[in-house]
Protein backbone atom coordinates (compact mmCIF):
# COMPACT_ATOMS: atom_id res chain seq x y z
CA UNK A 1 0.00 0.00 0.00
CA UNK A 2 1.07 3.41 -1.03
CA UNK A 3 0.26 6.44 1.24
CA UNK A 4 -1.52 9.40 0.09
CA UNK A 5 -0.38 11.50 3.18
CA UNK A 6 0.12 15.24 2.29
CA UNK A 7 -0.23 14.52 -1.12
CA UNK A 8 -3.05 16.44 -3.15
CA UNK A 9 -6.58 14.79 -4.36
CA UNK A 10 -8.53 16.68 -6.62
CA UNK A 11 -12.22 15.53 -7.22
CA UNK A 12 -14.90 16.84 -9.17
CA UNK A 13 -18.32 16.75 -8.58
CA UNK A 14 -17.63 16.30 -4.97
CA UNK A 15 -20.63 17.44 -2.93
CA UNK A 16 -22.75 14.43 -3.03
CA UNK A 17 -22.63 10.63 -3.72
CA UNK A 18 -19.70 8.83 -5.28
CA UNK A 19 -17.93 12.18 -5.03
CA UNK A 20 -18.00 12.76 -1.60
CA UNK A 21 -17.48 9.23 -0.20
CA UNK A 22 -14.33 9.55 -2.51
CA UNK A 23 -13.29 12.59 -0.42
CA UNK A 24 -14.16 10.52 2.74
CA UNK A 25 -12.40 7.53 1.81
CA UNK A 26 -9.20 9.57 0.87
CA UNK A 27 -9.36 12.11 4.06
CA UNK A 28 -8.59 8.91 5.57
CA UNK A 29 -5.74 8.17 4.00
CA UNK A 30 -4.18 11.44 4.97
CA UNK A 31 -4.67 13.36 1.43
CA UNK A 32 -4.59 16.87 1.60
CA UNK A 33 -8.01 17.52 -0.78
CA UNK A 34 -9.15 19.97 -3.37
CA UNK A 35 -13.23 19.71 -3.80
CA UNK A 36 -15.09 21.32 -6.33
CA UNK A 37 -18.84 20.95 -7.67
CA UNK A 38 -21.52 23.38 -7.94
CA UNK A 39 -23.10 23.49 -4.65
CA UNK A 40 -20.93 25.52 -2.61
CA UNK A 41 -23.15 24.72 1.11
CA UNK A 42 -22.44 21.03 0.40
CA UNK A 43 -18.58 21.57 -0.30
CA UNK A 44 -18.39 23.74 3.13
CA UNK A 45 -20.04 21.15 5.24
CA UNK A 46 -18.34 18.51 3.88
CA UNK A 47 -14.83 20.21 4.22
CA UNK A 48 -15.53 20.89 7.94
CA UNK A 49 -16.79 17.47 8.31
CA UNK A 50 -13.47 16.07 7.17
CA UNK A 51 -11.35 18.42 9.33
CA UNK A 52 -13.31 17.46 12.32
CA UNK A 53 -13.11 14.04 11.98
CA UNK A 54 -9.29 13.70 10.38
CA UNK A 55 -8.09 16.95 10.74
CA UNK A 56 -8.01 17.19 6.72
CA UNK A 57 -6.28 20.11 4.31
CA UNK A 58 -8.93 21.00 2.71
CA UNK A 59 -9.52 23.74 -0.27
CA UNK A 60 -12.96 23.99 -2.13
CA UNK A 61 -14.11 25.94 -5.15
CA UNK A 62 -17.75 26.14 -7.27
CA UNK A 63 -17.15 24.78 -10.51
CA UNK A 64 -19.22 23.39 -13.54
CA UNK A 65 -17.26 21.31 -15.34
CA UNK A 66 -18.79 22.20 -18.80
CA UNK A 67 -17.52 25.82 -18.42
CA UNK A 68 -14.07 25.10 -20.66
CA UNK A 69 -12.74 29.03 -19.02
CA UNK A 70 -14.21 28.80 -15.83
CA UNK A 71 -12.11 25.26 -15.64
CA UNK A 72 -9.03 26.63 -17.48
CA UNK A 73 -9.82 29.86 -14.92
CA UNK A 74 -10.15 27.70 -12.03
CA UNK A 75 -7.25 25.64 -12.16
CA UNK A 76 -4.58 28.41 -13.17
CA UNK A 77 -5.71 30.08 -9.77
CA UNK A 78 -5.13 27.16 -7.54
CA UNK A 79 -3.15 29.08 -4.41
CA UNK A 80 0.74 27.65 -5.18
CA UNK A 81 0.71 25.41 -1.86
CA UNK A 82 -2.52 23.57 -3.89
CA UNK A 83 -1.25 23.40 -7.43
CA UNK A 84 0.77 20.28 -7.56
CA UNK A 85 -2.08 17.49 -8.09
CA UNK A 86 -1.19 14.13 -7.73
CA UNK A 87 -4.80 12.37 -7.82
CA UNK A 88 -7.47 13.49 -10.26
CA UNK A 89 -10.73 11.79 -9.69
CA UNK A 90 -12.91 12.64 -12.47
CA UNK A 91 -16.31 11.95 -11.18
CA UNK A 92 -18.73 14.67 -12.11
CA UNK A 93 -21.21 13.06 -14.26
CA UNK A 94 -24.94 12.61 -14.78
CA UNK A 95 -27.66 11.15 -16.90
CA UNK A 96 -30.98 12.76 -18.10
CA UNK A 97 -34.31 10.92 -19.37
CA UNK A 98 -34.48 7.35 -20.81
CA UNK A 99 -36.02 7.87 -23.91
CA UNK A 100 -35.00 6.50 -27.50
CA UNK A 101 -33.34 8.97 -29.66
CA UNK A 102 -35.97 9.40 -32.13
CA UNK A 103 -37.83 10.78 -29.27
CA UNK A 104 -34.96 12.24 -27.15
CA UNK A 105 -34.64 16.18 -25.68
CA UNK A 106 -31.44 17.40 -27.22
CA UNK A 107 -31.02 19.59 -23.85
CA UNK A 108 -30.76 16.59 -22.18
CA UNK A 109 -28.15 14.88 -24.82
CA UNK A 110 -25.84 18.01 -24.70
CA UNK A 111 -26.29 17.94 -20.94
CA UNK A 112 -24.37 14.46 -20.75
CA UNK A 113 -22.14 15.34 -23.56
CA UNK A 114 -20.79 18.23 -22.35
CA UNK A 115 -20.56 16.66 -18.31
CA UNK A 116 -19.39 13.46 -18.81
CA UNK A 117 -16.90 13.97 -22.09
CA UNK A 118 -16.17 17.59 -22.29
CA UNK A 119 -15.91 18.33 -18.72
CA UNK A 120 -13.62 15.16 -18.38
CA UNK A 121 -11.53 16.48 -21.08
CA UNK A 122 -11.18 19.78 -19.87
CA UNK A 123 -10.25 19.02 -15.96
CA UNK A 124 -7.78 16.52 -17.68
CA UNK A 125 -6.42 18.76 -19.99
CA UNK A 126 -5.86 21.37 -17.25
CA UNK A 127 -4.45 18.89 -14.74
CA UNK A 128 -2.25 16.79 -16.35
CA UNK A 129 0.68 18.96 -17.69
CA UNK A 130 1.61 19.27 -14.20
CA UNK A 131 1.45 16.46 -13.64
CA UNK A 132 3.91 15.39 -16.63
CA UNK A 133 6.67 18.27 -15.54
CA UNK A 134 6.58 16.16 -12.18
CA UNK A 135 6.83 12.40 -13.80
CA UNK A 136 4.16 12.38 -10.84
CA UNK A 137 0.61 11.38 -10.53
CA UNK A 138 -2.82 9.02 -10.95
CA UNK A 139 -5.91 9.78 -13.08
CA UNK A 140 -8.77 8.18 -11.60
CA UNK A 141 -12.19 8.24 -14.07
CA UNK A 142 -15.22 7.09 -12.97
CA UNK A 143 -17.21 5.63 -15.70
CA UNK A 144 -20.15 3.31 -15.65
CA UNK A 145 -21.04 -0.42 -16.47
CA UNK A 146 -23.24 1.57 -19.38
CA UNK A 147 -19.45 1.87 -20.88
CA UNK A 148 -19.19 -1.79 -21.16
CA UNK A 149 -23.17 -2.69 -22.62
CA UNK A 150 -25.41 -0.38 -23.96
CA UNK A 151 -29.05 -0.41 -22.67
CA UNK A 152 -32.57 0.38 -24.32
CA UNK A 153 -33.21 4.30 -23.48
CA UNK A 154 -29.68 4.84 -22.57
CA UNK A 155 -28.52 5.47 -25.72
CA UNK A 156 -26.77 8.54 -25.11
CA UNK A 157 -25.81 7.99 -21.75
CA UNK A 158 -24.30 5.39 -22.85
CA UNK A 159 -22.32 6.52 -25.77
CA UNK A 160 -20.58 9.47 -22.88
CA UNK A 161 -19.50 6.36 -20.93
CA UNK A 162 -17.75 4.34 -23.49
CA UNK A 163 -16.20 7.30 -24.81
CA UNK A 164 -14.83 8.08 -20.90
CA UNK A 165 -13.60 4.38 -21.32
CA UNK A 166 -12.11 5.19 -24.81
CA UNK A 167 -10.40 8.62 -23.19
CA UNK A 168 -8.75 6.47 -20.38
CA UNK A 169 -7.12 4.18 -22.45
CA UNK A 170 -6.39 6.90 -24.92
CA UNK A 171 -4.54 8.57 -22.06
CA UNK A 172 -2.75 5.95 -21.03
CA UNK A 173 -1.30 5.78 -24.51
CA UNK A 174 -0.50 9.38 -24.55
CA UNK A 175 1.42 9.08 -20.99
CA UNK A 176 3.12 5.98 -21.62
CA UNK A 177 6.42 6.36 -21.02
CA UNK A 178 6.08 8.42 -17.68
CA UNK A 179 4.81 7.17 -14.03
CA UNK A 180 1.38 8.59 -14.18
CA UNK A 181 -0.99 6.12 -13.89
CA UNK A 182 -4.64 5.85 -15.66
CA UNK A 183 -7.31 4.13 -14.29
CA UNK A 184 -11.66 3.68 -14.61
CA UNK A 185 -13.78 2.15 -12.19
CA UNK A 186 -16.97 1.46 -13.73
CA UNK A 187 -19.54 0.97 -11.21
CA UNK A 188 -22.79 -0.76 -12.00
CA UNK A 189 -26.43 0.32 -10.13
CA UNK A 190 -24.98 2.58 -7.23
CA UNK A 191 -27.85 4.23 -5.13
CA UNK A 192 -27.43 8.25 -5.17
CA UNK A 193 -28.75 10.70 -6.23
CA UNK A 194 -27.82 10.19 -10.11
CA UNK A 195 -31.77 8.25 -10.92
CA UNK A 196 -33.65 11.41 -9.64
CA UNK A 197 -31.07 13.40 -11.94
CA UNK A 198 -31.82 11.24 -14.89
CA UNK A 199 -35.68 11.72 -13.66
CA UNK A 200 -35.53 14.93 -13.85
CA UNK A 201 -36.32 15.31 -10.31
CA UNK A 202 -39.29 12.55 -10.07
CA UNK A 203 -38.62 10.78 -6.83
CA UNK A 204 -41.09 8.02 -6.89
CA UNK A 205 -39.89 7.03 -10.24
CA UNK A 206 -36.18 7.42 -9.12
CA UNK A 207 -36.92 4.85 -6.17
CA UNK A 208 -38.42 2.67 -8.48
CA UNK A 209 -35.35 1.58 -9.57
CA UNK A 210 -33.92 0.30 -6.65
CA UNK A 211 -36.59 -0.95 -5.30
CA UNK A 212 -36.51 -4.88 -4.32
CA UNK A 213 -32.66 -5.03 -4.85
CA UNK A 214 -29.32 -3.93 -2.49
CA UNK A 215 -27.29 -1.73 -5.22
CA UNK A 216 -23.61 -0.51 -4.31
CA UNK A 217 -23.40 2.37 -1.91
CA UNK A 218 -21.20 5.60 -2.87
CA UNK A 219 -18.97 4.25 0.08
CA UNK A 220 -18.71 0.61 -1.84
CA UNK A 221 -17.36 2.42 -4.91
CA UNK A 222 -14.96 4.96 -3.23
CA UNK A 223 -13.19 2.48 -1.06
CA UNK A 224 -12.23 0.99 -4.64
CA UNK A 225 -11.37 4.50 -6.13
CA UNK A 226 -8.87 4.45 -2.81
CA UNK A 227 -8.01 1.46 -3.15
CA UNK A 228 -6.83 2.06 -6.59
CA UNK A 229 -5.19 5.06 -5.56
CA UNK A 230 -3.09 2.91 -2.75
CA UNK A 231 -0.99 0.78 -4.71
CA UNK A 232 2.37 0.58 -5.11
CA UNK A 233 3.94 2.86 -7.73
CA UNK A 234 4.34 0.01 -10.47
CA UNK A 235 0.83 -1.04 -9.99
CA UNK A 236 -2.11 0.43 -12.36
CA UNK A 237 -5.46 -1.04 -11.53
CA UNK A 238 -6.09 0.18 -15.68
CA UNK A 239 -10.48 -1.16 -15.46
CA UNK A 240 -11.80 -2.12 -12.64
CA UNK A 241 -15.95 -3.30 -12.35
CA UNK A 242 -17.74 -3.05 -9.74
CA UNK A 243 -20.83 -4.89 -9.60
CA UNK A 244 -23.76 -5.51 -6.84
CA UNK A 245 -23.70 -8.89 -6.14
CA UNK A 246 -28.04 -8.76 -7.16
CA UNK A 247 -27.07 -7.22 -10.94
CA UNK A 248 -25.06 -9.64 -13.54
CA UNK A 249 -25.50 -7.08 -16.03
CA UNK A 250 -26.93 -3.75 -16.79
CA UNK A 251 -30.12 -4.70 -16.99
CA UNK A 252 -30.27 -7.87 -15.21
CA UNK A 253 -31.35 -7.36 -11.25
CA UNK A 254 -31.94 -9.65 -9.22
CA UNK A 255 -35.21 -8.28 -7.87
CA UNK A 256 -37.65 -9.55 -4.66
CA UNK A 257 -41.39 -9.37 -3.95
CA UNK A 258 -41.19 -10.21 -0.45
Amino acid sequence: MSTLRDRIAFITGASSGIGRECARELARTGARLLLCARRKDRLDQLAQELHEEHGTDVHTFVLDVRDRHAVDQAISALPEAWRSIEILVNNAGLSRGLASIPDGEIEDWEEMIDTNVKGLLYVTRAVTPGMVARDRGHIVNVGSIAGREVYRGGGVYCATKWSVRALTQALRMDLHGTAIRVTTVDPGLVETEFSTVRFHGDEARAAAVYRGTRPLTPKDVAEVVAFCATRPAHVTLAEVVVLATDQATATLVNRRTD
